[in-house]
């Protein structure tokens, strides 16, 4: 493997940030006994290329910088430390895990049996322990530059009773209109277009509404049905846009497209608004996959039952301004 040196780099920010002459990695894993950083040749390769031991900690924080690592670089992080789901601890060395602050993400799921922190079919379910590396199956974080010109780009700031909501899909609104050039249909630079800003304008719209478009998944058995998760709830990358509505190919592009966007928009007169989820993630129950945060600090980053085995799930709750009764919807 090849060798970089490494120096105690800083606590904030957390992610990956490119200064023009390396990267400082910063990752909060408060359980965690040991953290690796690596990196990758490309999104499907089966191992890393270089796997770095991060020596500094910062209180809860794990950090170091790497000089002369660029934008585009491939990476993703290996945390050690107990594993003992009942005590609400999924640590699996074994498992490559996205940066849960990844500003952008390279590639997609490939389900296999080696994604999961635990032996599929096992007669102790999630309590039994999978030692297969799922490196090979995993996309991988990015990093990126986050320099960019947003010249004298003004949020609206239109007031709540003079603003006209649509709530669209990035894919849906612009997949299939006949007058947005073929190669920017479903894509951020599709919403972005003359096209697609006249029609808003037209209709007296002031703000979109974006189903989820950051960085998602399609669930196992949605695949083997031969579908995919259209709408987007399932993230995986809160703070990276999904690749899968950028036009360019180019690694890491979609957040500059993405940005482009919401500029066009500003523009216009009209703001932007992200649907974002929060209640839950493409990992799932304690039965689903090690991607990202179960595996980095599954005590910290999710809430737990008592059985910390299991996780809170919370009823959704509407008032009723007339009775002042919570009613709750299942």
């Amino acid at each position: 493997m090849a060798e970089y040196l490494q120096f105690p780099g800083e606590a904030y920010p957390l992610g990956a940030t490119w200064d023009g002459n390396g990267v400082n990695f910063a990752l909060y894993a408060e359980s965690a006994t040991a953290v690796e950083l690596c990196f990758f040749d490309h999104e499907h390769a089966e191992e890393e290329t270089v796997r770095i031991n991060i020596q500094e900690r910062s209180h809860q924080i794990w950090h170091c910088y790497i000089p002369d690592v660029k934008p585009g670089q491939l990476y993703g992080y290996r945390v050690f430390g107990p594993y003992r789901p009942s005590q609400g601890h999924r640590f699996n060395g074994n498992k490559v895990l996205l940066d849960p602050y990844a500003k952008a993400i390279a590639g997609n799921i490939k389900w296999n049996e080696a994604l999961f922190g635990y032996q599929l079919g096992s007669e102790e379910m999630d309590l039994s322990f999978n030692e297969a590396d799922s490196a090979a199956y995993m996309p991988k974080s990015v990093v990126i530059d986050s320099s960019y010109d947003w010249e004298d780009d003004k949020h609206p700031k239109i007031s709540y009773n003079q603003t006209v909501i649509y709530e669209m899909h990035v894919k849906g609104f612009t997949k299939t209109h006949p007058d947005i050039p073929e190669n920017l249909r479903g894509t951020y630079a599709g919403l972005a277009h003359p096209v697609s800003i006249n029609y808003l304008k037209k209709l007296g719209v002031t703000a979109v509404e974006l189903m989820p478009v950051h960085q998602f998944i399609s669930d196992h058995h949605l695949e083997e049905k031969g579908l995919t998760n259209y709408w987007g709830y399932n993230s995986i990358g809160f703070f990276a846009p999904d690749s899968q509505y950028a036009s360019s190919d180019i690694r890491g592009d979609q957040v500059r497209e993405f940005k482009d966007m919401v500029k066009a928009l500003h523009k216009a007169g009209i703001e932007v608004i992200l649907d974002v989820v929060y209640n839950h993630t493409g990992e799932g129950n304690h039965l689903g996959p090690t991607l990202s945060f179960k595996g980095i600090d599954n005590h910290c980053y999710y809430r737990l039952e008592n059985d910390k085995r299991l996780y809170r799930h919370w009823k959704y709750a509407k008032f009723d301004v007339t009775e002042r009764a919570p009613i709750y919807y299942g």
